[in-house]
């Protein structure tokens, strides 16, 4: 089974999630939508028992600033906004990731993260939007204070299955990343696992990394996809250095590779977290696309990761 189907089963699908916010939502705001995969996921196997060890020696340098991407907790976005920023404040988080505004103006949920101290330095927007509304896009992005428009996600019928498609799709990414940059604004794309699935030999997100402008399109690499991909974020960063200043923080949990909030699974983040500067970081989203499965429900797993992210030192 793919990873779509396996993981779209859950309650709240992908597709019911955009039909949802591509009706009243997306009308107010006039922005589109999209997040990651959800979870459980299979495939190989990371790091044993790292992320419980990953609170031992270090430099004594922190994680900062701490987010968290809106999608995991969309169970309570849907059913009140302005509650749901205001817990995540409280908890501790600075900095928060946009999936959709649930019908809601620029106006407004610039209203509300100001009220609880709160930054949103990115938005997930699908591409169908960017495509068509980008004007539309860059404004709502500047009335909010956004710094980064993400392009989350491909569908299966947007990607390609030969090595020239995916060199086109660079050259499309590229194009809005052009527009985006000449408003002042950075574009990005966020990576799933399917980016590493081979054609013969070739590895189609090397491709769409060596086929953009690193100056136009930056990447907004998710660890728990690129770990469950078979990649090791490392070896990518080194490749690309400071092409990284978005990351999606998850973890995986045993062999199955179940998402898990982060600390409780298998991924090193004091391996990976050590290459933060080479890797260009500074905007750190947790993320656990099933949290609302999660004992407590989605608050108690971002609280989960924020307290082990908090005292992590790397």
């Amino acid at each position: 089974m793919s990873d779509e189907k396996s993981a779209f089963g859950a309650p709240q699908d992908r597709r019911s999630f955009l039909t949802k916010l591509g009706g009243a939502a997306i009308a107010a705001s006039g922005l589109g939508t999209l997040a990651c995969a959800m979870a459980p996921a299979t495939g190989s196997a990371t790091t044993p028992s790292a992320g419980t060890a990953a609170a031992g020696a270090s430099t004594g340098a922190k994680i900062r600033p701490l987010g968290v991407q809106l999608y995991t907790v969309r169970d309570e976005m849907q059913k009140d906004v302005a509650a749901t920023l205001a817990r995540v404040a409280q908890i501790g988080y600075t900095e928060v990731e946009f999936a959709g505004y649930f019908n809601h103006s620029p106006e407004e949920i610039r209203a509300m993260l100001d009220r609880n101290g709160l930054t949103a330095p990115s938005s997930h927007i699908a591409l169908q939007t960017l495509q068509g509304d980008l004007s539309g896009v860059i404004a709502a992005s500047k009335t909010i204070g956004h710094q980064y428009i993400v392009c989350p996600w491909l569908d299966p019928s947007q990607r390609g299955s030969t090595v020239d498609a995916w060199k086109s799709f660079g050259q499309t990414l590229t194009d809005i990343g052009r527009r985006v940059q000449q408003a002042g604004l950075q574009f990005a794309y966020h990576n799933h696992d399917f980016e590493f699935q081979k054609i013969g030999d070739v590895v189609p997100f090397e491709v769409l990394l060596a086929n953009s402008d690193p100056s136009l399109v930056k990447i907004e690499m998710d660890l728990y996809w690129a770990t469950k991909g078979g990649q090791d974020p490392l070896a990518w960063f080194a490749k690309y250095p400071g092409r990284f200043p978005l990351v999606h923080v998850k973890d995986a949990r045993g062999a199955s590779m179940d998402m898990a909030p982060v600390g409780s699974g298998n991924i090193d983040w004091k391996r990976i977290f050590a290459k933060r500067e080479l890797a260009g970081i500074q905007h750190y989203f947790v993320e656990h696309d099933s949290a609302a499965e999660y004992p407590g429900g989605s608050f108690a797993s971002i609280a989960a990761s924020y307290n082990y992210l908090r005292d992590l030192t790397v």
